[in-house]
């Protein structure tokens, strides 16, 4: 069985600049294989109006600070932007960082930012999900260094649009996120290098079939397309001193506890636990694993996570 491969996401809420480019740099020493942080204009854990960054700018940031991780949104929201400038803002990352760019994009759900932004939300998740596979497969033909033209029943207006220069990869890799069956699996399918579930071993069970069912229907391998996993591990001794650092974290936050408590990609606890939950996943197909890092960011649970529950993992 291959070994675990670890990213992390760092919350871009409720930090300074200094702490997050600290951390983003103490994940790339490590070794981790990603680094990641989200695409919203508003926080979406507690208070909305809290202090939160800006993803592209942050990972042009990063770029420049750190060495060997891959870089990447997850996921940037389809609706901010048009195609045509993500293909030519992830090119950029991409030359910024020597290659080290992935695409991550999604439907967007959080209308809030976009009602106080301006930004068109479309009339239903549907809707959105129709704008993101037209959108990616713009996208994948215009890092492939191919012209496009929209079709005229398009959201988008592309007429014969190449852009120069390419990415320094030969092929930058996609990622989407979200499990919707009809719609965004099936654009996951079609397009996608890798794909973030988030959810219970059986939830994810579920979906990984419609995923496959997805791909036969679109003649595409489904090995061709890499399972990641969505979580948010906190990593202690004991299970009780796990739980009051997250305690503490929310309340850094201005979340409830009670707006998270059923929450079940909180992964509070020990190395075994996690490491435990962490081979369930690998069994049916998910092998990497992407966390969530609230900030503070922890430091322990960073070092531990690629130290310490990695080689329990990959050891099983």
């Amino acid at each position: 069985m291959s070994d675990a491969r670890l990213g992390i996401l760092l919350w871009s809420q409720a930090t300074d600049w200094a702490d997050f480019e600290r951390a983003a740099v103490r994940i790339d020493e490590l070794g981790y294989e990603s680094l990641w942080t989200w695409d919203h204009l508003h926080a979406i854990f507690g208070d909305p109006h809290q202090p939160i960054f800006e993803g592209y700018t942050t990972l042009a940031a990063w770029a420049k600070v750190t060495s060997q991780v891959r870089l990447g949104l997850l996921v940037g929201a389809n609706t901010f932007r048009n195609p045509g400038l993500v293909a030519k803002s992830v090119t950029t990352i991409d030359h910024l960082s020597g290659g080290r760019a992935i695409l991550g994009l999604g439907g967007a759900w959080f209308e809030l930012e976009h009602r106080e932004h301006g930004i068109e939300f479309g009339r239903s998740p549907g809707t959105r999900l129709t704008w993101l596979d037209e959108a990616v497969g713009g996208i994948r033909s215009m890092l492939d260094g191919e012209p496009v033209t929209s079709p005229p029943d398009g959201r988008y207006r592309f007429d014969n649009l190449r852009q120069h220069p390419l990415p320094v990869q030969d092929h930058l890799p996609i990622m989407i996120g979200g499990s919707g069956e009809k719609k965004t699996l099936r654009t996951v399918a079609k397009y996608a290098d890798m794909w973030n579930a988030m959810g219970s071993i059986e939830k994810l069970r579920r979906k990984d079939g419609v995923l496959r069912e997805h791909c036969e229907a679109v003649g595409r391998d489904t090995n061709e397309i890499l399972r990641t996993v969505g979580c948010k591990p906190i990593i202690r001794d004991t299970e009780a001193e796990a739980r009051r650092v997250w305690e503490a974290q929310m309340e850094h936050n201005r979340t409830p506890m009670a707006d998270v408590e059923n929450d079940d990609t909180f992964w509070v606890g020990t190395p075994d636990q996690l490491a435990e939950t962490m081979i369930a996943c690998r069994e049916i197909g998910f092998s990497t694993f992407l966390a969530e890092l609230a900030a503070p960011y922890d430091d322990e649970t960073i070092e531990r996570w690629i130290g310490e529950v990695k080689p329990m993992v990959d050891r099983a």
